[in-house]
C-alpha cells in the first residue's frame, strides 16, 4: 500500500529552512510520499538531498524528489509581472513538490500536463507461505 500525506503550504511557511527539511526528511522516512503544496527553495533542496545522502543505511535508500511550477516561458510580458509579484507576495506557494522513500519511489517523471509517479512493492507484509509454516509448527 502506498501512503501519500498532503502538506499544505501555511503547514511549513513559519518553520526555518532546517526544521522545514527535517519534517518533510522524517514523513518520507514513515515510508510516505510527501504532496507538498509549494516548492523549497534551492538552498533548502541542497540541504534535504545532502542530510539525505548522508543518513542512507540498510533501512532508508534515499529519497526521490520533483518540483512542478507554472511555466514562466509561457507567459506574456504583463504575465510575467503578475507571476513575480504574486511570488513576492506569497512566497514559493505555487506549484507542487513530491517527495518519496527511493524504496517506493523508483522514478517521477513530470511535465507542465502531468506528473508521472512510477512506484514498486514494498513488501513488508506476511506471505502465505510463512504464515502455514508457522500454523504447522503449533
Amino acid at each position: 500500500m502506498v501512503t501519500f500525506q498532503f502538506i499544505p503550504y501555511h503547514e511549513i511557511e513559519p518553520l526555518g529552512s532546517a526544521k522545514r527539511v527535517n519534517k518533510l526528511l522524517n514523513i518520507v522516512k514513515n515510508n510516505k510520499i510527501v504532496i507538498m503544496e509549494g516548492q523549497l527553495n534551492k538552498q533548502e533542496e541542497a540541504d534535504l538531498i545532502e542530510i539525505t545522502m548522508e543518513e542512507i543505511k540498510p533501512g532508508f535508500s534515499g529519497i526521490e524528489l520533483s518540483t512542478i511550477h507554472p511555466e514562466k516561458a509561457q507567459l506574456d510580458g504583463f504575465g510575467k509581472i503578475k507571476h513575480t509579484m504574486i511570488n513576492l507576495l506569497l512566497g514559493n506557494r505555487q506549484g507542487m513538490t513530491i517527495i518519496g522513500p527511493a524504496s517506493i519511489v523508483k522514478k517521477i517523471v513530470s511535465n507542465p500536463q502531468k506528473i508521472e509517479l512510477f512506484t514498486q512493492e514494498v513488501n513488508n507484509t506476511i506471505t502465505r507461505r510463512s504464515v502455514k509454516k508457522r500454523r504447522k509448527k503449533r
